[in-house]
């Protein structure tokens, strides 16, 4: 007998929690697959994270010395994609926005056609069981890059992108400096995203969300900062795409039990829960549904709202 998922939160039913349909709507494909299956695919053990880093460039540390040597190859970041999408299918995740860094065109001959070759295949293949949906990662370090801000507005006109992303050290450029970059995304129909607010203030969200004409926010907390910025956001329909365990062990947040995702959902702002780097973060979008049940930041009921919403929300 099937079980509801309210039910299967209460009652701890991991199986059905995996069953029931859900989103995620920010996973990086670099990290994406969990640190088992490349330990398989390696054929041994890698030192896990420490349980608290310090912020991205604590993360970017562990990154570069245990994960970042065997995912040099395209094969091996072939193979985490692949395997990341059997992940989020066997977790119940039917719609997949995965982001693909524009660095990614390296490990190709034909570079760009590339890596759009293996994910079209790869989405035609899985395409009965979850929507993979491409996204056009942007680390803020192209900004200035003579040769990758060329390439990222070639990837925008292939038509292939379904939404863009901008992430890395927020320091590394303001969001004027890809300005037009977004309005050319927006020109082509492309969802808007960009990581800010994740470790900065209320009122860069806002600025940001306004200057790249954003429709979602990857994290986005440091607008609990701001009744009046969370208010905005409400009126406004900017979603947050959350990764609470993240959150958590980058330092964004002191522990999930304090978590800013309940005050945001109190003022009204759409959110949904992801998984962001599951190699690092080891969590599946499950997971992170029943941490924040069992840490009591919402009810059952409240966890299947959030679920359908986001269901709702990315329906074609």
């Amino acid at each position: 007998m099937t079980i509801s998922f309210v039910d299967a939160l209460k009652e701890d039913d991991r199986a059905a929690l995996r069953a029931a349909p859900k989103v995620d709507l920010h996973c990086h494909a670099f990290f994406s697959t969990r640190r088992r299956n490349l330990e398989r695919r390696l054929g041994c053990s890698l030192e896990p994270p420490p349980a608290r880093m310090n912020k991205l460039g604590g993360m970017i540390v562990y990154a570069m010395d245990v994960l970042d040597p065997h995912l040099r190859n395209r094969e091996t970041i072939e193979f985490v994609v692949e395997s990341a999408v059997r992940d989020a299918i066997k977790d119940g995740v039917v719609v997949l926005e995965m982001s693909l860094d524009i660095r990614r065109a390296a490990y190709y001959a034909d570079g760009l056609v590339g890596v759009e070759n293996h994910i079209r295949a790869l989405a035609d293949q899985y395409r009965p069981q979850i929507d993979l949906r491409p996204e056009l990662g942007i680390p803020r370090q192209a900004a200035s890059d003579p040769e990758l801000m060329p390439l990222a507005h070639e990837a925008l006109e292939s038509g292939f992108f379904q939404s863009i992303d901008l992430y890395d050290h927020q320091e590394a450029c303001e969001p004027e400096a890809v300005e037009d970059l977004y309005a050319k995304a927006g020109a082509a129909g492309m969802k808007r995203k960009a990581h800010v607010g994740e470790f900065g203030g209320a009122e860069e969200v806002r600025r940001t969300v306004e200057l790249l004409g954003l429709d979602e926010v990857q994290h986005g907390i440091g607008a609990a900062e701001s009744v009046e910025v969370m208010r905005w956001l409400a009126e406004n329909r900017i979603r947050l795409n959350v990764c609470p365990t993240s959150n958590v062990m980058l330092d964004a947040a002191p522990d999930l039990a304090r978590h800013p995702i309940r005050a945001l959902f109190d003022n009204g702002v759409p959110v949904t829960i992801n998984t962001d780097d599951p190699m690092i973060f080891d969590q599946s979008v499950s997971d992170e549904y029943r941490n924040l049940y069992q840490a009591g930041i919402f009810s059952a009921e409240e966890l299947d709202g959030i679920r359908r919403a986001s269901l709702a929300d990315t329906a074609v």
